[in-house]
């Protein structure tokens, strides 16, 4: 039907330029940004499920950082226990030259000066307050420590492993301020040492090295859990990082030929919408007959 006050032809042709400009201006949007959702209008549950995943890696690379720092924390602590046992080999061994009953009163002085340079050694690496080593004074700053935590005392080191917060574990203390280790360190409340290289046996020393000893393998198990956990992290923020993409990353190719496509139509849309509006004058010319 043909009328002069309503052209249906150029309504409709009017809404389908209008749908097709947009899926174009989309189709544009999408491939400058990079993104397939540009908007959350572009498909909410699709962006809600990107929130939720960005957020979860976002943790998984904050356990992966504690993880880092729990490896470094307990190779720093394995690296002094070595030096530990080396010190109390060397302790071991001043004990037993001792023991020689030939040995001049200025070989047991030189024994003795260092049994002790190496009991201020040990007691400066694993320090600890009076109440624990004795002394007249504590050993507030050991060198055993890591970022100014102490390495020896009674407390162990808890570690996020993973996205939620009962991911976790604790690196067990190591606890050098008690047993045999401490026999080696104690000081009376004169700051005197309790044990010297006459009165320390073998016994004392042998006890000491298998204590540090102990720590090492303790210390050891805790770096292969946290090895296996920095690997778990890493492959589920692996796969959270690939998801996110097949979320949100626009496929360019298919992008690409949505856009030829859309540009097609528009161009189409409008010569049609054109030629649409013309009717009326068609109209008007059979007036005018």
């Amino acid at each position: 039907m043909s009328t002069i006050s309503s052209s249906l032809q150029a309504f409709q042709s009017a809404l389908t330029l209008d749908r097709n400009q947009d899926l174009l201006n989309g189709s544009l949007i999408s491939l400058s940004s990079g993104s397939k959702n540009a908007s959350v209008a572009d498909d909410p549950v699709a962006a809600g499920v990107s929130n939720t995943l960005t957020s979860q890696n976002q943790r998984l690379n904050a356990a992966a950082t504690n993880i880092q720092t729990a490896v470094s924390y307990t190779q720093t602590g394995d690296s002094i226990l070595s030096n530990v046992g080396n010190v109390l080999e060397s302790m071991s061994r001043l004990v037993t030259l001792a023991q020689d009953p030939t040995q001049s009163s200025a070989d047991m002085a030189d024994y003795q000066a260092e049994f002790q340079g190496l009991q201020n050694e040990l007691r400066n690496t694993i320090g600890g307050a009076t109440a624990e080593i004795g002394g007249t004074s504590g050993v507030a700053s050991p060198l055993g420590a890591f970022n100014g935590i102490p390495l020896f005392g009674s407390s162990g080191y808890q570690v996020v492993l993973g996205a939620s917060a009962d991911e976790s574990m604790t690196i067990p203390a190591t606890n050098l301020q008690t047993g045999a280790t401490l026999n080696l360190i104690q000081q009376d409340s004169s700051g005197n040492y309790t044990l010297n290289v006459s009165s320390a046996s073998v016994a004392d020393l042998t006890d000491a090295i298998q204590q540090v000893a102990s720590s090492r393998a303790s210390i050891g198990a805790a770096q292969v859990r946290l090895n296996l956990a920095s690997a778990t992290v890493q492959t589920q923020s692996q796969n959270n990082a690939s998801a996110i993409s097949q979320i949100n990353d626009v496929d360019v190719a298919a992008a690409s030929t949505q856009l030829a496509t859309y540009n097609v139509l528009v161009q189409a849309d409008a010569a049609i919408t054109a030629q649409a509006n013309l009717t009326s004058e068609a109209v008007l010319k059979l007036l005018k007959q």
